[in-house]
């Protein structure tokens, strides 16, 4: 299933993506998890695009080494390449038969190398070598190798866990140095804050004298978080804002391209294929652009070569509607039904003292049914939900009324009066929302797979300033528009 600007291949999901980028190509290996019973071993699969918006699938990079070997299961790692032209990967080995001191599954870390552009990858199980003293077995893994100029040498950062300490908080990046990229030496760790369970698929990269440390963590939250730093050696400042996504946007590493920052993450899938299932692991590549601030945090949107294709007009508001319900609820919902795959744009200008407002996304005519990205002023944050919620039976304490939004999806977001732009992309099943071009909020939409488009305010006025639905295509032909006398008010 090939969606332009997401991708899932045929049969399977998408897991961690090792992102590299050569030549204004990007490589995009990832974990392609079959979800076959027994299992069949992980393999790395490969991707390439050159616009971010379509992929095309290579198949598999780095195959599992077998039933008997260490890396049964080939999991998340590194690419680079030396002075000589030569690649070399780093990656995590793993075989569910194979135990370490502590009696749990053992994680390595090896070594491969291409001499023919990454096509083919020769392996040297001479280079492999487990966690160093101090560092639990069962947890040594996602190895990120990078050249430090400053100190003349090649450093790998290790998701690892303490031997000793509080269970939960016993994650560390360790840390090991090489001059050769083959004889690895145990240093101090890189980062270690005692705070999380572990710290998975951990990067660094500097941008504009910023450095950054960017890891996935599956502690208090199951997201991605960053950290930022003016030396590579820390300290370490959290930003206000430090995940990139919300709970459904996982193991996101970044690579560059003239200037630019991408971000390429997973969005989960849910278990049955419906709003109610639980989370699963893997899902579909999703990509997310970063952006700079002055005081060096990161914004996070889609890349507009994404939005760019949704060139064809659906439907609109006109320009100044007001919803406005100082003490209740209201909503304009647009006549036309919506495709499957399109964008809504909307700048609201949202009043003092204004409790909620955001869109409907595939609602029912009446406004009733649909799903809801709803901002919310006085609390400070993106959320989205859905109407009706699950329900458990017919009786009114058995439907989940007192949920109040999808556990987990909510985004901080600062929402003074004023303006505030709510951009939405959704494909199928996919859903992108971004608040003001700064913090990004991604989902699955299941259950509801057609309906229209809504904008509604909760407890306060808000002007639509703009609100424009549009689909993939080629044509320019005029906006079919609301007659300006819909104004809704309560």
């Amino acid at each position: 299933m090939n969606q332009r600007g997401f991708f899932r291949p045929p049969q399977a999901w998408v897991g961690d993506v090792i992102p590299w980028q050569e030549d204004g190509t990007f490589h995009l290996f990832y974990l392609h998890e079959s979800r076959q019973t027994p299992k069949v071993g992980m393999p790395w699969h490969r991707v390439v695009t050159d616009d971010l918006t379509d992929f095309r699938e290579t198949g598999v990079a780095l195959p599992s080494g077998g039933p008997d070997a260490p890396d049964f299961n080939v999991y998340t790692g590194s690419i680079v390449v030396d002075d000589d032209g030569i690649h070399h990967v780093f990656y995590t080995g793993q075989n569910p038969d194979r135990h370490g001191a502590d009696g749990l599954p053992l994680q390595l870390v090896l070594h491969a190398t291409s001499r023919d552009g990454m096509a083919t990858w020769q392996r040297h199980p001479e280079h492999t070598f487990g966690a160093t003293p101090g560092y639990e077995t069962a947890d040594w893994r996602d190895p990120f190798v990078f050249w430090d100029a400053d100190a003349g040498l090649w450093r790998m950062l290790v998701t690892a866990r303490h031997a000793d300490g509080p269970a939960r908080r016993r994650g560390v990046i360790a840390q090991c140095v090489s001059y050769d990229l083959r004889h690895w030496t145990p240093a101090e760790p890189f980062w270690d804050p005692r705070r999380y369970l572990a710290h998975e698929c951990p990067e660094v990269f500097e941008w504009n004298g910023w450095w950054y440390l960017v890891w996935s963590e599956f502690s208090e939250s199951f997201t991605t978080r960053y950290r930022m730093s003016r030396s590579l050696h820390g300290p370490w400042h959290v930003p206000e804002n430090d995940t990139i996504d919300g709970r459904a946007y996982y193991a996101a590493k970044s690579a560059a391209r003239d200037g630019r920052r991408f971000f390429f993450g997973w969005i989960s899938t849910r278990e049955g294929g419906n709003d109610d299932g639980a989370w699963q692991w893997a899902g579909t590549l999703a990509v997310l652009e970063a952006e700079q601030a002055l005081d060096g945090t990161l914004r996070f949107h889609p890349p507009h070569e994404l939005t760019s294709t949704f060139n064809e007009s659906v439907t609109a508001l006109p320009t100044g509607t007001v919803l406005s319900a100082s003490d209740g609820y209201a909503d304009l919902i647009l006549p036309t039904e919506i495709p499957t795959a399109f964008r809504v744009d909307a700048l609201f200008d949202i009043a003092s003292d204004t409790t909620e407002c955001g869109l409907l996304l595939r609602a029912s005519e009446d406004g009733d049914e649909a799903y809801v990205l709803r901002l919310e002023p006085r609390r400070g944050r993106l959320v989205f939900d859905r109407w009706p919620r699950r329900a458990t039976g017919g009786e009114q304490w058995q439907i989940s009324g007192d949920v109040p939004f999808a556990v987990e999806l909510e985004r901080p977001v600062a929402l003074p009066p004023g303006e505030h732009r709510l951009e939405v992309i959704v494909d199928g099943e996919m859903c992108v929302a971004t608040v003001d071009g700064a913090v990004s909020l991604s989902t699955r939409l299941y259950d509801r797979t057609n309906g229209h488009i809504g904008a509604f305010v909760g407890e306060g006025t808000i002007v639509v300033t703009e609100l424009t639905v549009t689909a993939r295509g080629t044509s320019e032909e005029p906006s079919s528009r609301v007659p300006a006398a819909l104004v809704a008010t309560a």
